[in-house]
């Protein structure tokens, strides 16, 4: 196991490390020009605690950076911050590169699954655009699954969608006999319970200065935001399923937004026939974030299916 030391800034090759730049994406995007406000520190922003405002400046930024023309979304979808998680899709092309003599692989050869894609399809939007892979993405919400193949087809992109009908099964279902993954990604609903979903949200708006609301800035279906047990228990599940496709997937990871939970899942990890998974901290502001990644392949397995893809 290699954990990585802790980062202060977003990944050196996310194209928000210096922030956001209103004039480029304003003038890509003039719908945002509304939204947009001077702090007390006379720089530009928005007001994160407006869900129109938050929408359109990720329109923004995927049509400024990402190619995206047509982003949509209902107001009770999740609608992510793009800085973050364009920076998992990057960590992602560094542990391939770690196999491929730190070598960035690129092009649809190289297949990616994306577990609970949601309606925003964030994850193979930007990752299509900055790395050219095949993204897969499945989730167990018909009406997400049906938005998502809209926002692919509209923007010209080949990307597939698999509804995941069994909610009791992760990779079961959409993972076909003959499929072969070189990464697994995956955002997992964090929150144990409603409750706690519902006191998460009301400290986001602490923590923007707001009265609570009965609409989140970022929103989030309950599927999307909490399951019984938590992201420990999801991920468990996943780590448990995931025995079952040892050697259709390069690599699995899923996000961990608690490192207090870490200890647990390497427990169940230690549990299994892994050859080697490791913790990957990220950065975005001030927040500290990991992803979690395990491989039943050794290295040197690894390193020759991925000397093949050339």
């Amino acid at each position: 196991m290699k954990e990585n030391k802790t980062r202060s800034k977003l990944h050196p090759r996310n194209l928000h490390k210096n922030g956001y730049d209103f004039d480029l994406l304003t003038t890509e995007h003039p719908a945002l020009l509304p939204f947009v406000i001077t702090t007390p520190a006379g720089t530009k922003s928005i007001d994160f605690s407006d869900n129109k405002a938050v929408k359109t400046l990720n329109q923004a930024l995927l049509k400024a950076h990402y190619n995206i023309d047509f982003w949509d979304i209902p107001e009770h979808n999740l609608c992510p911050p793009i800085p973050g998680r364009v920076d998992y899709i990057h960590y992602l092309a560094d542990l391939l590169s770690d196999d491929n003599q730190q070598q960035i692989p690129l092009g649809r050869q190289i297949k990616v699954l994306d577990i609970g894609t949601g309606a925003n399809l964030v994850y193979p939007l930007t990752g299509t655009n900055e790395y050219k892979w095949h993204f897969t993405g499945t989730d167990i919400d018909a009406a997400s699954i049906k938005i998502a193949k809209q926002i692919a087809q509209f923007n010209s992109l080949k990307i597939t969608l698999k509804q995941q009908k069994n909610a009791s099964h992760i990779f079961k279902g959409v993972i076909n006999q003959k499929d072969l993954y070189h990464l697994t990604l995956c955002n997992p609903p964090f929150h144990a319970s409603e409750e706690e979903a519902s006191k998460g949200s009301e400290r986001k708006w602490k923590n923007l200065g707001k009265t609570p609301s009965s609409t989140l800035n970022f929103g989030g279906h309950n599927n999307e935001l909490w399951c019984e047990g938590g992201e420990v228990q999801f991920i468990s599940n996943m780590i448990k399923e995931s025995e079952d496709f040892a050697e259709q997937v390069l690599w699995f990871t899923s996000l961990v937004s608690k490192k207090d939970n870490i200890a647990a899942l390497e427990e169940v990890l230690k549990a299994h026939p892994i050859a080697e998974y490791k913790i990957v901290d990220m950065a975005q502001g001030q927040k500290i974030s990991r992803f979690i990644a395990w491989s039943y392949f050794d290295k040197e397995t690894r390193e020759q299916i991925c000397s093949e893809l050339d």
